[in-house]
């Protein structure tokens, strides 16, 4: 085999090992129309118990991330804008770390100034409910509860379509 075909070859199984076996897949739920969120109850940094069923009648922006994943980093400062811009609206904020410590999560929170609430999926349960392969992952939730948007950066959510304009 000469070096072009080699280079080819290897190539093409390397495409396909990222496509099958990689990070990320495809918008699992997104794909699916009117599946509910699958409803869930987790501890904030704070103690808190927070219940995803109670948020009916509002938007929600759930970000399944950890805080040694430099894209849930690079995703922060625009985390940040767009919490600034819609949670006057009434659009909710959820950010879910994985299987770290409190104390580590409260930190980076801290550090970090994160906005919005600030959840901690222990033992993967929700995370597995959610069908997360690779962080980040982002869900926009609509006031009913239904998934409309999955996605693995968070400027590709379409935020306008759920959260009006001010009056």
């Amino acid at each position: 085999m000469n070096k072009k075909m080699i280079i080819l070859s290897v190539s093409f199984v390397l495409f396909f090992c990222i496509v099958l076996f990689g990070q990320y897949r495809t918008d699992h739920f997104s794909k699916q129309k009117n599946i509910h969120a699958p409803d869930f109850s987790l501890k904030d940094i704070q103690g808190n118990t927070f219940d995803l069923s109670r948020q009916r009648g509002n938007p929600v922006v759930i970000f399944f991330g950890t805080t040694w994943c430099p894209n849930c980093r690079s995703e922060i400062p625009l985390y940040k804008t767009l919490y600034d811009k819609y949670a006057q609206r009434g659009l909710k904020f959820i950010y879910i770390d994985m299987g770290e410590s409190t104390e580590r999560v409260a930190r980076y929170a801290n550090q970090s100034s994160f906005p919005g609430l600030v959840l901690l999926d222990l033992d993967g349960r929700v995370a597995s409910d959610y069908d997360i392969v690779g962080v980040p992952t982002l869900f926009l939730v609509d006031k009913e509860g239904k998934i409309i948007s999955e996605s693995h950066q968070i400027s590709d959510l379409p935020l306008d379509e759920l959260s009006p304009a001010k009056k």
